[in-house]
């Protein structure tokens, strides 16, 4: 059977399935690629074509949890662009407020411009302190401290052994808080 748009119903129902499952990944995949490739076009670039190929290998999929399968995408499409384009050091922040992390914001104690100041600059030098990690180690770190995947998550999004997913985080962490140290940022011994 046709639909009214020219599809066939098996593609619209497969276009609905990958809708429903994927979609709601696309802030993830989004924040994984910005930090690979640290340009938010490029970011955005990368996520529609990453998309384009998972809706193209959707009929592959088996699971219920896409989300490891697509940022796996989402990473190896990164890398391949990273493999032509390797751009300058470009710093882009990780603004909170614009990627929904309002946990900062529900303290308990009303936000002072100085405490504003103070969290702004802390948030600066955590993103400087992470965009200065090794690629592979800046990418455990994000999927597993911004983006909550598991260990056996990021070990199938990096195709690595869950062993080297823990190194990673390990001395993604320890660098993290070195960096952190040398800005005297509060909270870098919790690293440890």
């Amino acid at each position: 059977m046709t639909s009214e748009r020219g599809e066939d119903s098996s593609d619209g129902d497969k276009r609905q399935r990958f809708e429903t499952l994927a979609l709601q990944h696309l802030d993830a995949a989004y924040n994984l690629a910005r930090w690979l490739v640290r340009n938010d076009d490029d970011a955005n670039d990368i996520v529609q074509d990453a998309f384009l190929r998972a809706f193209r290998a959707f009929g592959g999929f088996r699971g219920d949890n896409a989300r490891p399968w697509l940022l796996a995408i989402v990473r190896n499409t990164a890398f391949t662009w990273l493999g032509k384009n390797r751009p300058p050091n470009v710093q882009v922040p990780y603004e909170e407020d614009i990627h929904g992390d309002a946990r900062a914001e529900n303290g308990p104690e009303p936000e002072t411009p100085e405490r504003h100041a103070m969290r702004t600059q802390d948030r600066r030098a955590i993103n400087d302190a992470l965009a200065r990690l090794p690629i592979e180690l800046r990418e455990a770190v994000v999927l597993r401290e911004l983006e909550d995947l598991s260990y056996r998550e990021i070990a199938a999004v990096q195709a690595i052994p869950i062993g080297t997913v823990m190194s990673r985080l390990s001395r993604g962490r320890q660098l993290l808080g070195r960096y952190l140290r040398q800005e005297n940022v509060g909270g870098a011994d919790a690293l440890q």
